[in-house]
């Protein structure tokens, strides 16, 4: 017997940079994507030649909707404010993220990560585990850490994190400062382990770089901010993006925060036509994200008052860069599970979840779904 499945015909889908014309199905049991032929649709949708772009998975968020993910009182709140964030998600095109912890005490680590294990989130986007930012970090390049917390790579992950140290399946990426002693056996230990390993808040050297790349390392953080400036003698770790597609070793994947402030838009033209493949965009978001716009109290990390004003796009890219609507969600789903190893999402092919987005001919947000159910949608203006 066939099984069920929806379509959508006469649209235009994002793989690898480009918009190609084709129709997608997934199968209405599985929430997968599947072959169209052989299925019974029990909904064949017309798109009119609009977009369908895998959904949006967001690699660096520190907290939205008043919500900072280091606000931890007890398992059962944290995860129903993660819940809450994760059902607002969507409505930014976002079907899956990884929660940043930056620098806290290690006491507060070891209480927060095993909250953060990846699941599934009722008309939300997923979890997807998470993102420690710290401690291993340079106090030259702290940014709005907390300096004072920071720790050698002497320190063991386990004294750090806890028993989530050792779980692959929780603690995702770790970003780390290459320069700090002992940083080349701690890479090489964390990404034995399967935890990825990025590089930032870090003054460290393009040769020091490349060393850590060699040690395994194979992202940067939020390229050029809290990081030594790209210099023309003295290029940096932001020099690596354009390092050889050959070991040892091959390029870095870099993530960038496209949003006017963090970046000069001719800047984040410049990284994101180096290495258009490797380019992740990021929020990078606080708390503020979400709301509206005004004056905010401050909290642990940042303890003064807080202002925000507008928000972040991923559509700047295509405005900033000439690059077309599909270059620019590669960089948000393709790129994204081409450095994190998620097979199971992140590109409309057979057999991956069924997240995913619909996008006008301009690219603005129609419509999003996650596992083949439709969390989000607004009403479509022709």
């Amino acid at each position: 017997m066939s099984a069920k499945s929806t379509s959508f015909y006469n649209c235009r889908v994002c793989k690898n940079g480009k918009l190609v014309d084709e129709n997608i199905s997934f199968s209405n049991e599985t929430g997968l994507f599947q072959d169209s032929n052989g299925y019974i649709s029990t909904d064949a949708i017309d798109l009119q030649g609009k977009i369908i772009a895998p959904g949006f998975i967001e690699l660096q968020t520190n907290g939205m909707r008043g919500f900072h993910f280091t606000h931890f009182d007890d398992e059962e709140s944290y995860a129903k404010k993660l819940d809450e964030v994760a059902r607002y998600l969507p409505s930014q095109g976002v079907t899956s993220f990884y929660v940043t912890i930056p620098t806290v005490a290690s006491s507060d680590f070891q209480k927060i990560l095993p909250s953060l294990k990846p699941r599934q989130i009722p008309s939300g986007a997923s979890l997807l585990g998470a993102h420690a930012e710290g401690p291993y970090l340079h106090p030259s390049k702290k940014g709005a850490h907390n300096a004072s917390l920071f720790h050698l790579p002497t320190t063991s992950p386990t004294e750090i994190y806890g028993p989530t140290a050792h779980d692959s399946s929780t603690l995702k990426l770790i970003t780390l400062a290459p320069e700090l002693p002992d940083s080349g056996p701690l890479i090489t230990h964390l990404t034995a382990q399967n935890i990825k390993v990025s590089l930032g808040h870090s003054s460290a050297t393009y040769t020091t770089g490349l060393a850590a790349l060699a040690a395994g390392a194979t992202c940067l953080t939020h390229t050029l901010n809290a990081m030594a400036p790209l210099h023309h003698r003295d290029p940096g770790l932001a020099g690596l993006i354009t390092t050889l597609e050959q070991p040892p070793p091959p390029s870095p994947y870099f993530s960038i925060i496209p949003d006017g402030h963090h970046l000069h838009p001719s800047i984040t033209t410049l990284l994101f036509r180096a290495n258009p493949t490797k380019c992740i965009l990021i929020t990078d978001s606080i708390e503020l994200a979400g709301l509206p716009d005004g004056t905010y109290p401050g909290h642990a990390q940042i303890p003064h008052k807080q202002t925000k004003i507008g928000s972040r796009c991923v559509r700047n890219l295509v405005g900033w860069s000439g690059c077309g609507v599909a270059e620019a969600v590669r960089c948000v789903t393709e790129n994204v599970v081409g450095f994190m190893g998620d097979e199971g999402r992140g590109a409309l092919e057979v057999g991956r979840r069924a997240d995913f987005v619909v996008l006008d001919h301009g690219g603005d947000l129609l419509e999003t779904w996650v596992g083949g159910v439709k969390v989000w949608g607004r009403e479509r203006v022709e």
